[in-house]
């Protein structure tokens, strides 16, 4: 790839604030970002609403394209019952995390994709580790490229509060699932 040429990527999106470092460093590093929302963990659905909403408005106001997919909500329920109580941080959010970047990969598989990743690791809140490994099999799953990254690193968090400051963005306070609520705050 030239200098001057840019990749298309993939990128599983959870909301705007964690686009904004993450897509710009993108776009610096000779990508071409597109975005993927695909969350059937944001819960309520006002929450879901305005997170949607604010990814929509940085998107339009940077070009970025941006692929929306959703599902009913009972899809993601299903699949993490049993695990309500688990600690943030646990298997339930091992299986989330997984839910949303197998359909980010199916979805990279049938549009001619060679490459994702996901902004979920500009959080502190996640385990960048565990995120990149799903990434990695999901990659290797589907016969396709998976950008390990720490979207974090380098004042990466800091960076993305910064730019939703500047775009004037709502910012949640708390993961997204219904069972987050009361354990981030």
């Amino acid at each position: 790839m030239s200098k001057t040429e840019k990749k298309n990527i993939l990128v599983h999106t959870c909301c705007g604030p964690c686009c904004t470092h993450v897509f710009q460093y993108l776009a610096e590093n000779n990508f071409t970002p597109y975005g993927f929302f695909y969350n059937p963990n944001i819960h309520p659905l006002d929450e879901y609403q305005t997170r949607l909403e604010e990814l929509i408005s940085f998107a339009e106001i940077r070009g970025y394209p941006l692929i929306l997919k959703e599902d009913p909500v009972d899809t993601w329920f299903e699949q993490v019952r049993g695990l309500e109580d688990c600690p943030e941080g646990g298997k339930r959010c091992q299986i989330c995390y997984k839910i949303r970047l197998e359909e980010t990969a199916k979805y990279a598989s049938k549009s001619d994709f060679d490459t994702f990743t996901t902004v979920l690791t500009v959080s502190p809140h996640k385990n960048t580790q565990i995120i990149n490994s799903i990434g990695i099999e999901l990659a290797n799953k589907y016969s396709l490229n998976f950008l390990e990254a720490d979207f974090k690193k380098n004042n990466g968090f800091k960076k993305s509060i910064e730019l939703s400051r500047k775009y004037n963005m709502y910012r949640q306070n708390y993961c997204g699932c219904i069972y987050s609520i009361s354990s981030d705050k």
